[in-house]
């Protein structure tokens, strides 16, 4: 049942998200016994990629599933406190306008530094508020993202240590090949923990250490440390966790087309034969991408069922000339499981030559998200 059941009640255009709160639940607590002793901080940037940040947190919180969260904004860390999220969280994106430091600061969250332009910055916010900051030094290994390199580090280590407004709590990288090339993440985990080791001898304690995205937990337990930062395999899109998220609707629309009739904008599919032809109504509006135009399949009546010409805006067809009992009002999934058949997001990222995260976060915001126990 719902989770929310008050929730279900509002949603009249038959497309929803159903997100699997035992699958969360699960996936945490085998990362969390497959990392231990390091702890997770569980990452719900992007809406928890798109599954809603608000209530897995909550979920995670309540059952200590996990030690903190990550984010990659401040209005993101803004969000969960207000939603009730008192634990850590640590902003992992590059705080600019500086003045975001202040906002970030009053609300408790752990923000980065990644240059020393905005280590100055946050010791002057800190002081104006007149607290104590905290703060994780972002080190640059080879993601080419964010990030100061090790000399800048060790510059950023002092001006904030000796400061007297901003607690350094930790030291995190980025590792931008764990699942393609393990000689390159060897080289960033060298550079990671020569820097960790020159931050200790000049007296840096109790660092929280943290490297590890999901691929690497699963694959590099040397690159574990203290913190690992699990986002895709809690949300059940790496091999071996339960997926979380289900795409359904439901036909709103059957018609009898000839052999010769076209369907969806520029006449982009064509029939080779009388066909029976459903319209769902889900469309790149909600994530629902034109990539899978001609080529993806939905499951209707546990069959596959091939979408048939462009995906729109709002509608998309399919062909259900195979489907006997298929009527106005019968169920369709667009990612997730109906009887024998399923649909992964690994399968639609294969088609639209893109990853599994992308499929799930393009989830839009239209799409209301039903929680299930």
């Amino acid at each position: 049942m719902p989770a929310d059941p008050a929730s279900a009640a509002r949603i009249l255009r038959p497309t929803l998200a159903e997100i699997r709160l035992s699958a969360v639940r699960g996936n945490l607590k085998k990362l969390k016994s497959m990392a231990a002793p390091a702890r997770l901080l569980f990452v719900v940037k992007a809406n928890a990629y798109g599954h809603g940040a608000l209530e897995l947190a909550r979920l995670a919180e309540r059952e200590g599933l996990a030690w903190g969260f990550g984010v990659s904004s401040v209005e993101e860390g803004l969000a969960l406190r207000a939603a009730g999220i008192a634990g850590p969280v640590l902003v992992l994106g590059s705080l600019y306008p500086f003045e975001s430091f202040v906002e970030a600061i009053n609300a408790g969250l752990l923000v980065t530094i990644a240059s020393l332009d905005a280590a100055r910055q946050v010791i002057e916010a800190a002081r104006k508020l007149g607290v104590t900051a905290s703060c994780h030094i972002k080190l640059e290994t080879g993601m080419g993202r964010i990030g100061a390199r090790k000399p800048a580090v060790l510059k950023i280590y002092d001006e904030l240590s000796s400061s007297g407004a901003v607690s350094v709590a930790g030291l995190y990288t980025h590792l931008s090949s764990a699942d393609t090339d393990p000689d390159y993440t060897s080289a960033q985990l060298s550079i990671f923990r020569e820097t960790a080791a020159e931050l200790a001898a000049r007296g840096a304690r109790g660092l929280l250490l943290h490297t590890a995205n999901s691929c690497a937990a699963l694959t590099r337990p040397d690159s574990r440390l203290d913190l690992v930062r699990c986002g895709i395999a809690a949300y059940g899109l790496a091999e071996g966790f339960a997926p979380v998220m289900s795409l359904k609707s439901s036909i709103v629309f059957i018609k009898n087309v000839r052999e010769g009739a076209y369907i969806s904008y520029n006449k982009s599919f064509r029939a080779d034969r009388p066909m029976k032809i459903a319209t769902i109504p889900v469309g790149y509006g909600d994530g629902y991408i034109r990539r899978f135009s001609n080529k993806a399949d939905v499951l209707i009546g546990g069959t596959r069922c091939r979408v048939l010409g462009n995906v729109t805006m709002d509608m998309t067809m399919a062909d259900v000339t195979a489907v006997k009992d298929a009527a106005v009002g019968s169920e369709a999934v667009l990612l997730g499981r109906q009887g024998a058949q399923e649909v992964t997001a690994q399968e639609l990222a294969g088609l639209a030559g893109t990853i599994t995260y992308e499929i799930v976060t393009l989830i839009s915001a239209r799409v209301p998200r039903v929680y299930l126990e």
